[in-house]
């Protein structure tokens, strides 16, 4: 999201915003409760970003966890990329009738690096 000018007034979205940040700062252990309270209570009567501002200035941006739709994307372009090499190859040895099934080593090689893919995507560590 786009900093804001500070003296741009805010609406309650915006106050609910800050004090939703201010209670996962808090839940972090990096506000005390009684500095929790302070600050929210600033926080719902701020009228300016700039208000809003001074009061998560200190704090580090929130993190934004990956999208279950962003991890779905990319487990479908590595299955593609592993499909289309294969299903080319295939087809090709298919339409010649050259005897031995030589997309066996394309099958190999690709199938490989996708079970490695896999295995990390599954335990979440593909980031």
């Amino acid at each position: 999201m786009p900093e804001q000018p500070p003296e741009l007034r805010i609406a309650d979205v915006d106050r609910d915003r800050a004090v939703d940040r201010l209670h996962a700062a808090a839940s972090e252990g990096r506000l005390e409760p009684d500095e929790l309270e302070e600050r929210v209570t600033t926080a719902l009567a701020a009228r300016t970003q700039g208000e809003l501002d001074q009061l998560t200035n200190d704090l580090p941006a929130p993190h934004v966890p990956v999208a279950r739709a962003d991890r779905s994307l990319v487990l479908r372009r590595r299955a593609a990329s592993f499909l289309t090499p294969n299903v080319v190859c295939i087809a090709i040895w298919a339409a010649t009738g050259a005897g031995s099934f030589w997309p066996v080593w394309v099958l190999l090689g690709t199938g490989i690096a996708f079970a490695l893919f896999l295995i990390r995507f599954v335990l979440g560590v593909d980031e």
